[in-house]
């Protein structure tokens, strides 16, 4: 009975020592990463996150992203459309004389159907010849081929309608139901008149982005950016090309939170806050609510002489959700694309993790009846 006491102890003393240092886990325990910020050789740099200090990381240069993309800002343009190279033209021409050149006497109106607008912006016209449309209104044009043809017969009137072609067109590739290229009805046609024509944005796409693409330039922006801020519904001319795709900014989790894993921007701005509930919360048995950690890494100019910007390239950022204070500064702490956020391990799960291991211990020899 002795030896076996003995043998207790002297395991109860191994377990022991082991709380002192670290047991296998999950996730790291803050004070392990904190505690190499102060060492001579740190190789990052480390700052604590306060209302006080927001001020200062607004200022610093933003990580993460591709490239900014401008966006052009909605104006106002005619309701109607003009005439581009490739619209198809329909005339009809009524003569009511008798010797008409153009009709006959049974027929009183002729129809020159599909006349395609050439690429210098004419039409033909027979007995006329060619005849310049290019950039003009379909009211204006009718005006001048009529002016035209009254000059070979007099009593000759003439309609005109159009159809639009490539030039008059926009495509919208991706992101909606249907997808597919659209005639302009008019000169006052924005990007959410277009989306609207191709059945909405589809519902699959995480915070859907826009992309305008016109001749060599690209377009960016969100498209909960554009419903908030009606003055960026952007007009559209002919041959622009619309996108609508999904966010690819992510930043990455780990730790002692729900998910351990890449998740997408929901939003256009992503608080602390926000990251925590995208990746599942804290799990409630081992995350230390404390040392809720943000590493990033900025770049060489951002740290250079007479920048605004951290004391070195890698930074650990660290939040106390048990102040007041900590909330709501992770509330307003925004998220970079790339940011790794973690969630660490408290240290009093090793002394209850040993705790359990002795109880464990004592109760199998006290079950087999040898204690």
């Amino acid at each position: 009975m002795r030896s076996f006491i003995s043998l207790l102890a002297a395991v109860s003393l191994v377990l022991l020592s082991a709380a002192c240092g670290r047991l296998p886990s999950g996730a790291p325990v803050s004070e392990e990463i904190l505690a190499q910020s102060s060492e001579p050789d740190a190789d990052f740099a480390l700052y604590q996150v306060t209302r006080a200090f927001l001020p200062t990381v607004g200022q610093w240069p933003e990580t993460g992203q591709k490239e900014l993309l401008g966006w052009i800002r909605a104006s106002q343009g005619a309701k109607t459309q003009i005439i581009q190279s490739g619209d198809t033209l329909t005339l009809r021409i009524w003569d009511s004389s008798d010797n008409s050149l153009l009709t006959s006497h049974e027929q009183k109106m002729v129809q020159l159907q599909d006349v395609r607008v050439a690429s210098n912006g004419s039409v033909f016209m027979p007995y006329v010849g060619n005849v310049n449309v290019l950039g003009l209104t379909p009211d204006l044009a009718r005006e001048k081929l009529q002016e035209e043809l009254e000059a070979i017969v007099p009593s000759a009137q003439l309609q005109l309608d159009m159809a639009e072609g490539r030039g008059n067109s926009v495509d919208l590739v991706s992101g909606v139901a249907q997808p597919g290229t659209y005639p302009m009805p008019d000169r006052n046609y924005t990007v959410m008149g277009l989306i609207s024509a191709g059945g909405g944005i589809s519902s699959n796409l995480n915070n859907p982005q826009i992309r305008l693409v016109r001749g060599s330039n690209i377009y960016g922006t969100s498209v909960q950016n554009l419903l908030n801020n009606p003055r960026l519904d952007t007009l559209l001319r002919g041959g622009d090309r619309v996108f609508v795709e999904e966010d690819e900014r992510y930043f990455l989790s780990f730790g002692a939170t729900g998910t351990e894993d890449l998740h997408i921007f929901t939003k256009d701005e992503m608080s602390a806050m926000d990251a925590i509930s995208v990746s599942g919360g804290f799990q409630d048995s081992k995350a230390d609510p404390e040392g809720l950690l943000v590493l990033r890494e900025y770049p060489d100019t951002a740290v250079a002489p007479g920048q605004r910007g951290p004391r070195h390239n890698r930074v650990v950022f660290t939040l106390d959700l048990t102040t007041a204070d900590g909330l709501f500064s992770a509330r307003k702490f925004e998220i970079n694309p790339g940011d790794l956020v973690i969630a660490t391990e408290s240290p009093v799960n090793d002394a209850l993790t040993v705790s359990n291991l002795i109880g464990n211990f004592f109760g199998v020899f006290s079950r087999a009846g040898v204690l």
